[in-house]
């Protein structure tokens, strides 16, 4: 029997048994109760939370930054109504609408500014060579008018500024759309009160309230189920196998085609991740062909690389020396490889390995356990935010740049990482001319990949339950579902 059978045999006995329930169709009106997948946490402290779903939602509905996505990717205006980009790319001057903090204040030139050079600093430690490396400077030009001041052109630099960690926060709280109230368990969110601005947007509507909770995935799809949420968000890969056995039906399951990283991290340190050779078994041992059994999803992709297409890469992204090879010649390899660090530093420790809650992750770890001990490694589940020696990336890309790629796993991130690599990176800030710039990239992604510092899994899941009364509903290349775009008049 094939790992994937043994593993998925506790889900069939309890698909088996499930019938099949109609989902919540049932045409309402009112405010709409929306369910993310996480903690009340990710509603509370929402930038120590990111990347998690609903410190990404919050963020997204009350405290905008200068522009935002809309549910198709496409860069749309938040707290700037408008902008024009002069002097080749290297000045971004925005016009910002008029708005009040919380506290009834007017949002001036000189907030935003100050305000968002701080996110820019927060972000660029974690991301030093990503689309903000080249700010120089925020600067308010008027009282209603600023403008971002670049070293070089980056062509990403918007669809940086339209990420959640950008958003822009007083002590009171943001902007908007939306002002958050508790109640109970839950945040009751309604529409800000428009500033008279002359801008071309709709007064809110009737049914535009939030009512939003965050809570555990089966805990969420039950509710969604018996019609006490009409949507649930940031489903991922985890709680996928709940979807079927709680009886939801498979209209109201909206999977988002989305582009990231799903894969392990090396983060621990020692003698045996320290060793290239190590690492190269690890990478070549696990069977990605067993995934899609485990995650049926049309579409899912597998993969081994880094970067998944050649995006901004100036050719196609480096594949692993052994990808071509048979799984039974890889396992042959990797089991040469610990064998003889067994033999020069004896029995290599077991090593954690830090995973979400839920049953895809259960699944997902059956597999990698099955398939490193066939090359003679041992390894131990540890929580998603315990002390690892392979820990779990499972985010959708920032930006449409193999930097968002190697940033994410690059040496700021305290992943295993490559020094020569990193010193590309850095060429590449500095480079003179795009060119240069991508051919430094192109380096770094090569040594990055061959480092094997990340062992590339497939493309992350992002998947959603709506009723049909949410005929705004996108699915989404972000996985971004703004709150005050979900409903769309019939008129």
């Amino acid at each position: 029997m094939t790992v994937a059978a043994i593993l998925l045999r506790p889900i069939a006995v309890l698909l088996g048994g499930a019938a099949l329930l109609a989902g919540c169709s049932q045409e309402a009106s009112g405010p709409v109760a929306v369910s993310v997948i996480g903690s009340p946490a990710d509603l509370d402290k929402p930038l120590e939370n990111l990347p998690d779903p609903g410190a990404k939602l919050i963020l997204e509905a009350t405290a905008q930054g200068l522009v935002a996505f809309d549910a198709a990717g496409e860069i749309l205006p938040a707290l700037a109504q408008r902008w024009i980009v002069e002097d080749e790319g290297r000045s971004y001057i925005f016009r910002l609408r008029r708005a009040n903090w919380p506290d009834g204040e007017k949002v001036t030139a000189v907030d935003v500014s100050r305000l968002l050079m701080a996110r820019i600093e927060s972000v660029r430690r974690l991301d030093p060579e990503g689309p903000l490396d080249a700010v120089e400077a925020v600067v308010p030009m008027t009282g209603e008018v600023i403008e971002i001041r670049l070293a070089a052109p980056r062509p990403y630099l918007l669809q940086m500024l339209a990420q959640p960690q950008m958003a822009l926060l007083s002590r009171e709280g943001g902007t908007g759309p939306y002002r958050r109230e508790r109640w109970g368990k839950a945040l009751i969110l309604s529409p800000v009160d428009r500033v008279g601005s002359g801008e071309d947007e709709p007064p809110a509507q009737p049914g535009e309230t939030r009512i939003l909770r965050a809570e555990r995935a089966a805990l969420a799809i039950i509710r969604f189920r018996e019609g006490k949420a009409a949507m649930v968000l940031g489903g991922r890969f985890a709680d996928l196998p709940l979807l079927v056995p709680a009886g939801v039906d498979r209209d109201a399951v909206r999977i988002d085609p989305v582009q990231g990283l799903l894969g392990l991290a090396v983060t621990g340190k020692g003698k045996l991740l320290d060793d290239d050779g190590v690492r190269r078994a690890i990478n070549m041992a696990i069977d990605r062909t067993q995934l899609p059994v485990l995650f049926p999803l049309g579409g899912w992709a597998i993969t081994e690389q880094i970067v998944p297409s050649q995006l901004d890469l100036p050719g196609p992204p480096t594949q692993p020396d052994w990808s071509d090879r048979r799984m039974d010649e890889r396992l042959a390899q990797a089991a040469a490889a610990v064998a003889r660090w067994r033999s020069d530093n004896g029995d290599p420790p077991v090593l954690r390995v830090a995973l979400p809650e839920g049953p895809g992750a259960t699944a997902l770890f059956g597999l990698i356990r099955h398939d490193l001990r066939r090359i003679g490694l041992q390894v131990e589940r540890v929580a998603k935010k315990g002390e690892a020696d392979l820990r779990l990336i499972d985010e959708v890309a920032a930006y449409d740049s193999a930097l968002w790629y190697l940033g994410r796993i690059g040496c700021a991130r305290k992943v295993h990482c490559s020094a020569e690599a990193d010193t590309q990176l850095q060429a590449a800030s500095l480079a003179s001319s795009l060119p240069e710039r991508m051919a430094r990239i192109a380096q770094a992604e090569a040594l990055m990949q061959a480092h094997n510092g990340y062992i590339a899994l497939g493309t992350p899941v992002r998947w959603s339950l709506v009723t049909r009364r949410l005929n705004g509903f996108m699915a989404s290349p972000r996985a971004r579902h703004p709150l005050n775009h979900l409903l769309r008049s019939t008129n």
